[in-house]
């Protein structure tokens, strides 16, 4: 049993059903879920075997992320593809992406939810669909990776069937058959489906994309996945070229392409989902298929901008997420808060969603994709997963009088200074309190020299 005490917080938003603001109130957890919350602080609070002075920090949810390629991180920044847009953009990297291994996947994820959780993130869905040959255990690798830094995880049996000679995008070493995708989708759910109220860990199928995979693909994974009691995710209406590929080679739109695959209800998220029309919003809505928005990627790639102020008023659930790593650069949801809210501000006015609403999408609605009721919020049951920020740093004077919408308008510069997950503390002083940052930077680069070099 242990026990953790945040004492005397000068700001806590909880992100609850009431949208409630603690002022100089004491969160007590016990066994990594929060147990009291409030000014009058409880006697057994006293003894706890940790107890954090937080008398100038301002409290916030720990953030979630629905969407990522963790694999991604070691082929940022690369010159030769910056001006490329998704289709051309695809085509490059794979054929870098396909010398993936176990160890560039296992260093890619800890530096990639390393980043997350000096950020205030403290579960991270990825979507990892690239498999070659040989490369090992990848998806081990990430959970070994998450298990060593403390962070929430829930991972992806992506896939992809269709290569470049069966008129896909990735070359013939990163695609598998149905049968061994779905041999391999049984294991990966076997080992590590978790229901479990504050689950560490769990597992989703998603084959990659309606142009890099196959019909009968998406069909059995929903199958597979429905007998399991899994989700399911994949992209959708990224751009205007998926749309042209759907109608030219199904004479139907992504969307009603998916309809009847039976890729659609409250069990299913798509990443992106910027090219919906009106009538395919209002069928989000009716059915709870749910978006990841990306609002980074969706700009570097000149994908379009998602109608999230429209998805949000019509009760689409919506959550937020960085995208890989190679579409967005980094894996910071702190400055994906802050240019969503920019972002919609800039496009659609006074109708946008506030800073606040944004927070909410990269909390608790972020939280609803992954079927999750137990993270997402602070209130007493839930888990003890947050972050905390000192209130005196310079860049927030003058600007902590609004905590609810203070990461949506003026955002956070450098890191957050504590970050916890399941009661546990997994930042301390913006530094990961797990891992020796400084030696998985050294290894990282020099993976990464060696992997760019195959």
């Amino acid at each position: 049993m242990s026990t953790l005490l945040i004492q005397n917080c000068r700001a806590i938003v909880t992100c609850d059903d009431k949208d409630q603001l603690l002022e100089h109130a004491h969160i007590f957890c016990r066994d990594g879920f929060i147990e009291y919350m409030g000014s009058q602080l409880p006697p057994e609070a006293q003894e706890a075997d940790t107890i954090i002075d937080a008398a100038h920090m301002l409290c916030y949810p720990g953030l979630v992320n629905t969407h990522h390629h963790l694999y991604q991180i070691f082929s940022r920044n690369l010159p030769q593809v910056q001006g490329m847009e998704l289709f051309d953009w695809l085509k490059a990297l794979y054929e870098i992406w396909k010398g993936l291994d176990w160890k560039a996947v296992r260093l890619s994820s800890l530096v990639g939810l390393g980043e997350l959780m000096k950020n205030g993130c403290t579960t991270c869905f990825d979507h990892h669909y690239v498999f070659p040959g040989e490369a090992g255990d990848l998806i081990g690798a990430q959970f070994e990776a998450a298990r060593s830094l403390g962070i929430r995880f829930i991972a992806s049996r992506g896939s992809m069937d269709l290569s470049k000679k069966d008129g896909g995008l990735p070359p013939d070493s990163v695609v598998q058959s149905i049968d061994e995708i779905l041999k391999d989708s049984q294991r990966l759910i076997e080992a590590y489906k978790d229901d479990r109220p504050g689950a560490m860990g769990g597992i989703v199928l998603a084959p990659c994309s309606p142009f890099s995979v196959s019909g009968e693909l998406l069909r059995q994974s929903a199958l597979l996945a429905r007998s399991y009691g899994v989700r399911l995710h994949t992209h959708l209406c990224e751009t205007r070229d998926e749309e042209a590929f759907t109608l030219e080679k199904f004479g139907m739109r992504p969307y009603a392409y998916m309809e009847t695959l039976g890729w659609t209800g409250p069990d299913v998220w798509y990443a992106h989902g910027i090219h919906f029309n009106t009538e395919e919003l209002r069928e989000l809505a009716r059915t709870g298929t749910g978006v990841a928005h990306c609002p980074i990627s969706n700009m570097k790639l000149s994908s379009g901008v998602a109608r999230i102020p429209e998805m949000l008023k019509l009760g689409v659930p919506v959550g937020l997420a960085v995208d890989g790593s190679a579409s967005n650069d980094g894996s910071n949801l702190l400055e994906e808060m802050r240019v969503c809210y920019l972002l919609h501000r800039l496009t659609s006015g006074e109708k946008a969603p506030t800073a606040y609403d944004i927070l909410k999408m990269a909390t608790r609605g972020s939280a609803r994709l992954l079927g999750r009721r137990d993270i997402g919020q602070l209130s007493p049951g839930k888990c003890a997963d947050l972050f905390l920020v000192d209130s005196r740093r310079l860049e927030l004077a003058g600007a902590c009088l609004d905590p609810k919408n203070l990461l949506g308008t003026v955002g956070l510069k450098g890191a957050v200074d504590i970050t916890i997950v399941h009661g546990k503390i997994t930042v301390q002083n913006g530094r990961l309190a797990n891992l020796d940052e400084d030696a998985l930077s050294a290894q990282a680069n020099a993976k990464v020299l060696s992997y760019l070099a195959m």
